[in-house]
């Protein structure tokens, strides 16, 4: 794979010299061209030299809140100690550490989290004079303590064994369907539905790819369960080839995430040398093999089309759909692609059955899930709760507010579903979920009664995602959904014109609000591209790309005029 080449050259000589991209060209027979393609698109590749000191802040969301453009600043102020160009400070998005802002990234693999300019100079010092950094990463910490870990920080693939005494695949899906477990990743698409579409199709082989490329700014949790638990999703992963009948799998990992690609490959490693996998499945004689698939970067690697293109040795830039991946996804064969927590929760659900998932759902609701929150939150981190707990009962669950201030507004899904009030006015509801939830007389809606759950949220036109990030009464919306227009629009792949140009522009007229230049009839403007951004790119980058900003514009009045002088919109 030229995608995995290019990271092994670049570990070794710190970059991708021209001599070794044409050695490489020479070895697989690929044109340089076509390298050249591939290594300039990617954020995890140099193609010059890199500096002796390369300091990357986090910008984005927990970490903007946190103080990350001062932190640059102070950061830059050091650099500006030592010889021009030795030390370079820079941006970066969303480090996936967002519960540890502001989270800092020394020389491409090394990442730090809590950072204060003090911290930081002590690292450039160390970084310049060639002594071993600190250990940044974060440790395995043995069990989770959560429901999810059926076994409880002692790996023992008891639902592997389970499953192959009886191998009945559709009694397996069976058990899925009673679970109603659907998609972690944010789609929250039923996964029987998913494996037995992959099971169904025809061709072969068939091919398992567990989404591991976790960058949605205020998304962590999959960081916590390779990290803590990589056992979950190995065996979850197995137990999806097998059921659809696929030889071979993957976990994509995002490469800011070393510490769990370690995680992940000792535990494969492990495994292997038990038979858990293998030419020989536990001496069961079915075949299936697994390994890790280190993403060369960028958030739209998350979207699973543009995954697969990275691990066709392309650009990751997303597919037109339909055909979609389970009937041509890895090289044009069906393909399960589910995300680290979908797949984690399978074990449990074989051993305890379908019901013992369903039934830990509230008020209605369906099941669990691991929730990343932060912000201003007393204890940011990765819960375990149940769908359809309530936003009260999740800030509560995180410890309140921080400095018990009140809630101004919540991210429920990052910045992709944008920003909704601590107050939403009945008349941005739509009718049928006033009527079912807000009582008679009552001009507004508190969100902190909003259960937690795909069916609540949906009916709202909420989007339910697996981050959570909440902002107290201090926070100025504007500057916020400015900060998120920037995150999309320096992710933004560049294949279509909506996203590529339209993010741009959102950017442009979003920083013309936030300084108060914004000339009469731009609000509007900027409803309108949003719109049209949203009906017409090719993937959901570009298509929830203007949610910040015009779910400010909705729900915020009072911030957007004062940003405009108290101008009328």
């Amino acid at each position: 794979m030229i995608v995995q080449e290019l990271q092994k050259i670049q570990e070794r000589c710190g970059w991708l010299p021209v001599e070794e991209l044409r050695g490489l060209s020479a070895r697989t027979g690929v044109p340089l061209h076509r390298i050249h393609e591939v290594a300039s698109y990617y954020p995890l590749y140099r193609l010059e030299p890199p500096p002796k000191v390369d300091i990357k802040v986090c910008r984005d969301m927990a970490c903007h809140m946190a103080g990350a453009q001062r932190l640059r600043a102070e950061a830059g102020a050091i650099a500006s100690e030592y010889p021009a160009g030795e030390v370079v400070v820079g941006g970066v998005s969303c480090l996936g550490r967002c519960d540890g802002a502001v989270a800092v990234a020394v020389n491409d693999h090394h990442y730090f989290t809590g950072q204060t300019a003090e911290s930081i100079r002590d690292l450039v010092a160390r970084a310049h004079a060639g002594q071993p950094l600190p250990h940044g990463h974060g440790e395995q910490h043995g069990a989770l303590g959560f429901q999810i870990d059926v076994y409880a920080g002692t790996p023992a693939y008891q639902a592997l064994a389970k499953w192959l005494s009886n191998p009945d695949a559709a009694a397996l899906l069976k058990e899925l369907e009673v679970s109603g477990l659907r998609g972690m990743g944010g789609a929250g698409f039923p996964t029987f539905r998913k494996w037995s579409a992959v099971r169904g199709a025809p061709g072969a082989p068939k091919y398992v790819v567990c989404n591991a490329d976790e960058s949605e700014p205020g998304t962590f949790k999959d960081r916590e369960l390779m990290l803590r638990a990589p056992w979950l999703v190995i065996e979850g992963i197995i137990l999806a080839g097998l059921v659809v009948g696929a030889e071979r799998g993957w976990i994509y990992i995002r490469h800011e995430y070393p510490e769990c690609i370690a995680a992940v490959r000792a535990e494969i490693a492990r495994a292997r040398k038990l038979g858990i996998f293998g030419p020989d499945v536990s001496g069961k004689g079915a075949r299936f093999d697994l390994d890790v698939f280190v993403s060369p970067g960028g958030y739209v690697q998350g979207e699973e089309s543009a995954l697969l293109e990275a691990m066709e040795d392309r650009r990751g830039e997303p597919r037109n759909k339909p055909p979609f991946p389970v009937f041509q996804g890895l090289h044009g064969k069906p393909t399960v692609i589910n995300n680290v927590e979908t797949l984690s929760w399978v074990p449990g659900i074989i051993i305890n059955g379908g019901s013992w998932y369903r039934e830990k759902g509230v008020r209605g609701a369906i099941g669990m899930r691991m929730v990343s929150i932060s912000g201003d939150i007393a204890k940011p981190g990765v819960y375990e709760v149940p769908f359809g707990q309530t936003l009260r009962e999740l800030v509560e669950t995180a410890g309140g507010m921080a400095n018990g201030r009140p809630l101004k507004a919540a991210g429920l899904s990052g910045p992709s579903g944008g920003f909704l009030p601590a107050r939403v006015p009945v008349a941005e509801l739509p009718a049928k979920f006033a009527a079912a939830r807000v009582p008679a007389g009552q001009t507004h809606f508190d969100l902190l009664d909003l259960p937690l759950d795909f069916g609540a949220c949906g009916e709202m036109g909420a989007m339910l995602g697996a981050a959570c990030v909440v902002y107290d009464d201090t926070r100025e919306m504007v500057g916020q959904a400015l900060n998120a227009a920037e995150f999309y629009r320096n992710e933004s792949c560049g294949k279509c014109v909506p996203c590529r140009v339209g993010g741009q522009k959102l950017v442009e007229m979003s920083t013309e609000l936030a300084e108060g230049r914004s000339p009469p009839g731009r609000l509007e403007l900027i409803r309108d591209l949003g719109e049209t951004m949203g009906i017409t790119s090719i993937c959901g980058l570009g298509q929830v790309a203007s949610n910040p900003v015009t779910s400010v514009l909705r729900f915020f009045p009072g911030d957007v005029e004062a940003c405009r002088g108290g101008r009328a919109p």
